[in-house]
């Protein structure tokens, strides 16, 4: 028979992200989730070193490198829509779940344990969740400055809407984020040596 789960995380590769917009340069749900998997590692560090937090930076990197599995099986829901309304937004939450279930009975049942949590939403690790969270906007602010700087102006009110939620989440490490590291994606190669 076999255990499906790993081959299915790996399909990840074929979900595009940003599908109601016009790309310059098309991305993938898993290049998303590493470069999550980076800037919650980076939030993480920052958040303990400069802001004296305790959040776990190893737990931070797992929920960022799963955050997105379950649009395996439902795909990358545009944000305008998945946040139309609450009804919606409810809905959507339900099928995330059902699709989370669905990838842990892919493993065998004594390894389940390890992945719920990563998997499926739930109040454990408020904190490390909320760095994803903020690492998860980041992701999408660096892919509108990249658009924008390829004269791609499909992203300039995805590139505010998307600065101001980091901001509005309040948190220290990706204030600090925006203002010592963001500017350097918009350099050349040359310019960042």
């Amino acid at each position: 028979m076999g255990f499906h789960f790993f081959a299915m995380i790996s399909r990840m590769k074929y979900i595009t992200r940003w599908a109601l917009m016009r790309n310059t340069r098309i991305e993938n749900l898993s290049e998303h989730s590493h470069d999550v998997a980076v800037l919650s590692h980076a939030l993480a560090v920052l958040t303990n070193k400069r802001f004296n937090g305790q959040v776990d930076i190893g737990r931070c990197v797992l929920l960022a490198l799963y955050h997105d599995t379950t649009e395996i099986l439902i795909g990358d829901m545009p944000t305008p829509v998945k946040y139309y309304n609450p009804e919606l937004r409810e809905a959507y939450r339900k099928v995330e779940n059902m699709s989370g279930n669905k990838l842990l009975s892919m493993l065998p049942p004594d390894m389940r344990d390890e992945y719920e949590p990563l998997l499926l939403a739930d109040d454990r690790w408020r904190e490390e969740r909320r760095i994803v969270r903020a690492a998860d906007k980041l992701s999408a602010l660096i892919k509108c400055v990249e658009e924008q700087d390829q004269g791609n102006r499909e992203f300039d009110k995805a590139l505010r809407s998307t600065q101001k939620a980091v901001r509005d989440m309040n948190l220290p490490a990706a204030d600090y984020f925006l203002k010592e590291f963001l500017p350097s994606y918009r350099l050349t190669l040359d310019e960042q040596e």
